[in-house]
């Protein structure tokens, strides 16, 4: 136990040495929301968590799929589905759709005046909503640290990692993440990190792909050999009031694969 407190503690000195070259964001500057996010795109990402009725998830994945085509390909539409999935452990019988709106809000209220104007758009709405139990969704802006989620190749399993933080820490969530992204980038899992903007406040969301559970499994654990990991866990854990892991299957049609 006293050999790893001392291997704690000098990886904690070192890591406080490194943050002292390390640029942070100051709280008194601005709002998290502009200091977090990233500056060269305005995009606006939105979360979308459908409870479906377990007789109905076949069939309300075949409509989900059917409008998600019709409106990528009408240009009219300035959003598009980043990635749709079914819950596999977790919540069962849900969906998860992750939709990107290039130009933020503006393009947001601009989607929704013109859906509300579309009769079929209407008509699916009422037929899906037959085969819901409940819906919840959020509007997010991404981390700067992080990749832009883009369309992959499968088969992957994809983890959304949930966490909701104690209020006015999101500032210190980013600073370190910021650090410790670099270590779970090695196999390309990660897809995109988000915070919540409207709904639920200060909730992150990180979404990583994984080949297998097996990979799931020997990614983590060789993240913590990696110096400087420790240090992050250790100052982000109490942070967090409560956290929450999905595991998901792309859908048919998710760009995500």
């Amino acid at each position: 136990m006293l050999l790893n407190e001392e291997r704690f503690s000098e990886s904690s000195d070192k890591g406080w040495f490194r943050s002292l070259f390390v640029h942070k964001v100051d709280a008194r500057k601005d709002a998290h929301s502009n200091l977090l996010s990233k500056k060269e795109t305005s995009n606006l990402y939105k979360i979308q968590f459908h409870n479906v009725k377990p007789e109905c998830l076949d069939e309300y994945n075949s409509l989900e799929a059917e409008v998600q085509r019709r409106l990528h390909q009408d240009q009219d539409f300035p959003c598009e589905v980043v990635g749709s999935w079914n819950t596999w452990y977790g919540e069962q019988d849900q969906a998860v759709h992750l939709w990107r709106y290039r130009g933020g809000y503006p393009a947001l209220t601009e989607c929704l005046q013109k859906l509300r104007a579309n009769k079929e758009y209407l008509e699916f709405r009422k037929e899906r909503a037959k085969m819901l139990i409940s819906r919840q969704n959020q509007l997010l802006l991404e981390f700067s640290f992080w990749n832009e989620p883009l369309p992959r190749k499968g088969p992957n399993l994809y983890e959304l990692r949930t966490y909701k933080l104690k209020p006015g820490t999101m500032l210190e969530w980013g600073n370190r993440w910021a650090r410790a992204i670099k270590h779970r980038q090695e196999n390309n899992e990660a897809v995109g990190g988000f915070f919540s903007q409207i709904g639920d406040l200060y909730v992150v969301h990180h979404l990583w792909a994984y080949e297998s559970l097996q990979s799931r499994e020997e990614t983590r654990n060789s993240a913590w050999q990696k110096e400087g990991w420790d240090v992050n866990v250790y100052y982000t854990v109490p942070l967090v009031r409560s956290m929450e892991s999905r595991l998901m299957i792309p859908t048919k049609s998710s760009p995500l694969q």
